[in-house]
């Protein structure tokens, strides 16, 4: 159990004034509970299913789940595994019906949901299996609307499914019922929508291997529920969660649809419910305890709204947009506007380490120690330098000792044919000096043929695995060279927790958290950066980040840590908004150009990396758009202009 939860100075859920909850919450239209993170929620849900069960029990009858697969309902499935080994939970009286499944598929494969329901929960409980219920993916096509019809009628013959666990998609789908879907469509087959098959990419090792079809539960059959949990965490559905529980209920957002139940709740954890009126703009429905970071962020966000730099804000833009109880608190605008001024202004420093020798009472980072010893740690092998590689080399012209840490091997990112290439390289090495000690054409031959017959997802060799990791550290390496890091400072520690050789990790170890605290120990850092990064669609950042946290709760005692200052900066999806900036590091032209060539040294991820995204575009492409954006911001609020900024936000320790 982590001792450490996400904190920094920006963290925190808005506090109200003494309005009425429901005056509060007046733009949802559905009940929506927030937690601090998706760990607390998920083990409240199972909470909530255990004594429904229990309760059933009690009173001799079934109690009926519908199930959602993906990673929402994945710390639920842990707790609930957890009460029935630990706490007595038995599932003999519990029937369950799972909201889809890709079709075609079979139920072995590694994308399969009945895969992972097994893997999950019901190969750790005792339910039995006549009660397990997952929509099939191989029948004939020509038997698939009798197949659906039936599950309905199963799910009615049951009693109806007592709670329905549900997920969202960023397209607003619930199940597979994509846009389009109508509110009382039974269950069914479906075309799966382009965004939906992007996000399941990785998962299958490319777009092309998605199945372009799955049979689903359809939104009447969810409707008919009794009481229905959508989940949601993390940064990425936080638009999605607004459409639907804020907006006008439309086809077009199928889960939008849950308005009309009355018996759902949303809940979220703190980042998915960052776009709700109440969490992003809590003044728009009551009064506020208007601390500094809440002022700075309505003032940024009024500036935006009004498109005037801070100075030139008015009292009549704070009355006219639901600000004038500040201007009574803190006013008049004038003042207000240069205190956060000064604030957004003293986060832009050129000396990431601190600047020797100078004042530093305003500055984010202090002068001494001169230089600093620096741990920048990357949980992939080019996180570094695409969020942030002019940082990076800043800390290195300056003088600090800079070491770079790759928390995993990132190997499975890596195309086959890379290490075809590599390979064919070293067969020409070989033949031009003449070695004879490999025989690189079998290695060759072998590998070529392996891959031939590879399937998608399939996982690799140990050997194969082990290339895919010298390719990424190799270009690493290469990275981190081109900015000034020697290579004796480059660290690899492969965390165990990584190696899995598919998509799907297994939990952060004891093994990984050592390692960690080794490193640290060893280093001894003043300053760390880490990546503090809630929109890694495939989790791995989180489980890095949550490694740190732990070494570092392991080593509060010593006496470096008490003079350690760690940074969080933010990967390839998303950036700090500036109202959260707490360092601004503005980039020249020319290191922009500095940050795009080190990123370009990762040529197994240049073009189209593996495992994308949503975003399609190349890393280089989405850091450069990302840095312009924040030094544009930065200008509009009235502050110098730059041409890019890398953003970071503190962590506080303790």
């Amino acid at each position: 159990m982590l001792h450490q939860t996400y904190r920094t100075n920006n963290s925190g859920l808005m506090q109200y004034g003494f309005e009425p909850d429901d005056f509060v919450k007046r733009h949802e239209k559905m009940p929506v509970a927030i937690f601090p993170d998706a760990n607390q929620a998920s083990v409240a849900i199972a909470q909530e299913i255990a004594a429904l069960i229990r309760q059933r029990q009690q009173e001799g009858k079934n109690c009926v789940l519908g199930l959602a697969t993906g990673s929402s309902p994945i710390k639920v499935y842990d707790e609930l595994v957890r009460m029935h080994q630990k706490e007595g939970l038995s599932f003999v009286n519990v029937i369950t019906f799972n909201l889809d499944e890709y079709y075609p598929i079979h139920p072995k494969s590694l994308q399969s949901y009945n895969r992972f329901m097994h893997e999950y929960l019901f190969d750790h409980i005792d339910i039995l299996p006549e009660n397990i219920h997952i929509p099939d993916g191989t029948l004939p096509k020509d038997k698939v609307v009798d197949y659906c019809r039936n599950y309905d009628h199963l799910i009615e013959l049951s009693g109806w499914v007592d709670i329905q666990l549900l997920g969202i998609g960023r397209t607003g789908h619930i199940g597979f019922n994509e846009p389009g879907s109508h509110l009382n469509s039974p269950t069914r087959i479906i075309t799966l929508d382009h965004i939906t098959r992007t996000d399941a990419s990785s998962d299958f090792f490319g777009e092309e291997n998605v199945p372009r079809t799955a049979i689903t539960m359809g939104v009447g059959s969810i409707m008919k529920s009794k009481k229905i949990i959508l989940m949601a965490w993390g940064e990425g559905k936080a638009p999605i969660i607004r459409k639907a529980v804020e907006e006008e209920v439309t086809d077009s957002v199928p889960t939008s649809y849950l308005q009309y139940h009355p018996q759902t709740r949303v809940i979220l954890d703190q980042a998915a419910s960052a776009e709700l009126t109440r969490i992003k703009t809590p003044w728009l429905v009551g009064s506020c305890d208007w601390t500094n970071n809440l002022v700075r962020k309505a003032v940024v966000w009024l500036c935006q709204k009004q498109g005037k730099p801070i100075l030139k804000l008015t009292d009549r833009d704070y009355n006219d947009n639901g600000m004038s109880d500040l201007v009574a608190e803190r006013g008049p605008s004038n003042k207000i506007n240069i205190k956060v001024f000064n604030d957004l202004q003293h986060t832009i420093t050129g000396w990431p380490g601190g600047k020797p020798d100078a004042d530093d009472s305003t500055r984010p980072e202090r002068a001494l120690p001169f230089p600093k010893r620096v741990v920048v740690f990357s949980p992939h092998p080019d996180d570094d330098v695409i969020s942030m590689g002019g940082t990076l080399a800043r800390l290195v012209e300056q003088g600090h000792i800079v070491h770079t840490v790759y928390q995993t091997s990132g190997n499975i990112a890596v195309f086959d044919d890379d290490v075809l290439r590599f390979l064919d390289f070293t067969r020409e090495y070989k033949h031009i000096f003449d070695m004879n000690c490999v025989d690189t054409e079998a290695i060759y031959r072998n590998i070529k043929d392996y891959f031939q017959n590879k399937k998608p997802g399939q996982i690799d060799s140990k050997e194969i695995q082990q290339l895919k990791t010298a390719i990424r550290r190799g270009e690493a390496k290469a990275a981190v060279r081109y900015v000034g890091v020697p290579e004796e400072k480059v660290h690899f520690l492969d965390l165990p927790f990584y190696e899995t050789g598919v998509v799907k990790k297994k939990p952060l170890s004891e093994a990984d958290i050592q390692i960690t605290v080794d490193l640290l120990q060893q280093i001894k850092p003043h300053q760390i950066y880490a990546a503090g990064d809630l929109s890694d669609p495939h989790g791995t950042h989180r489980v890095c980040m949550n490694a740190i946290l732990e070494a570092l709760y392991r080593l509060k005692d010593e006496a470096w840590i008490k003079d350690c200052h760690v940074w969080l900066y933010r990967g390839a999806w998303q950036e700090w908004d500036i109202d959260q900036a707490e360092m601004a590091v503005p980039l020249s032209p020319e290191e922009v150009y500095i940050k795009r060539n080190a990123i370009f040294k990762h040529q197994s991820q240049k073009d189209r990396p593996l495992f994308p995204g949503a975003d399609n575009r190349e890393f280089w492409q989405r850091a450069e758009e990302r840095n312009h954006h924040t030094a544009m911001l930065y200008d509009k609020m009235g502050m110098a202009e730059y041409e890019a900024i890398e953003v970071f936000v503190r962590y506080q320790l303790g």
